[in-house]
């Protein structure tokens, strides 16, 4: 047993490691020899536990998945909190991070992580839509919301929240991104089947209550 947590503690050293490196030369620019430098280790220890630097980035990532689904998750289950509300917090939640997550956040934004960008936004879609699908359904069974596709509302929703509003997709003006922002919680609404302004979508975007555009 000591050997495995001894490996799993390396393991996050390395990933540790990789994630500073990362948001200071990017993927492209990190080298296994900036890894093993920085870890102080051997290359054969390296690749006892990576396969590749490509390895790296996928358990980075996965972690970053965890971290980001985690407190959204937890939200969605409990069940002491209003389905609309609850809905709003899941989402929410995906926000909230500590400080190394803020820094992937801000370097897959980057050119040279643009693998790791688009292998984010994959693990946030397929990740992101079951979660909030389960409180869709509740939503559903309680008639607040109406709608035959609980999943793929979700999911189209959440694809076009993590690409239109993504810096990286669309540029935008302040006052375009608000008109897109009201437009978002108007459709998003009317695909849930849900009465207008009863989400308040537009809390995620830093404004008060918003969400009904009639």
């Amino acid at each position: 047993m000591r050997i495995v947590k001894e490996a799993k503690e390396r393991r996050n050293e390395i990933l540790d490691a990789v994630e500073e490196l990362f948001g200071q030369k990017g993927f492209d620019g990190t080298s296994t020899n900036d890894i093993l430098e920085k870890v102080g280790i051997a290359r054969g220890t390296l690749y006892y536990h990576f396969k590749s630097k490509e390895d790296i980035m996928d358990a980075l990532i996965e972690r970053y998945n965890v971290r980001i689904l985690g407190a959204a998750q937890e939200i969605a289950a409990d069940k002491s909190i209003p389905v609309n509300e609850r809905l709003i917090r899941a989402v929410m939640a995906l926000n909230i991070s500590d400080g190394s997550s803020e820094e992937i956040k801000e370097h897959i934004h980057k050119p040279q992580n643009a693998l790791m960008h688009q292998k984010i936004q994959k693990i946030i879609i397929s990740g992101v839509t079951p979660i909030l699908t389960g409180i869709i359904r509740e939503g559903i069974e309680q008639g607040l919301f109406s709608t035959p596709f609980p999943y793929e509302c979700v999911e189209m929703v959440v694809a076009y929240a993590n690409t239109v509003f993504d810096d990286d997709m669309v540029e935008m003006t302040d006052e375009e991104r608000v008109s897109r922002a009201q437009a978002f919680a108007f459709n998003t609404e009317r695909l849930f089947g849900a009465k207008s302004g009863s989400l308040n979508i537009m809390q995620m975007f830093g404004r008060g209550n918003g969400g009904s555009n009639e």
